[in-house]
């Protein structure tokens, strides 16, 4: 299982989860969800407090990862496989163009 945390400029938005299943969880935090209950990250995913779960990573996030010759960059020097949207998306979206960053959070086991 992967995980990441998702920040909103500088509020905690939220957690994204890779299951060890392949299904993708994103739960907005209570704190968010009570305070910023208008400012969702996407329209797609307005604020609510029922988990978004999907077998595929959620289009938005998908639209953080570099694409073209960045992803070639991003793959090459991290050494990760380009369909590896989970890994690539939190090696290179913590500090990305915009208001949103992943940040992974590491396993105690690793």
């Amino acid at each position: 299982m992967r995980r990441a945390t998702i920040y909103y400029k500088d509020d905690l938005a939220g957690h994204l989860v890779e299951t060890d299943d392949g299904e993708y969880v994103f739960q907005y935090a209570d704190d968010y969800i009570e305070h910023h209950s208008k400012q969702f990250l996407t329209f797609t995913m307005p604020v609510r407090k029922q988990a978004y779960i999907d077998n595929r990573l959620f289009p938005f996030f998908e639209g953080l990862i570099p694409e073209g010759w960045l992803l070639d960059i991003a793959s090459k020097n991290w050494k990760l496989n380009p369909n590896d949207r989970m890994g690539l998306l939190m090696a290179c979206c913590q500090d990305c163009i915009g208001a949103v960053s992943v940040i992974p959070i590491e396993e105690e086991n690793e």
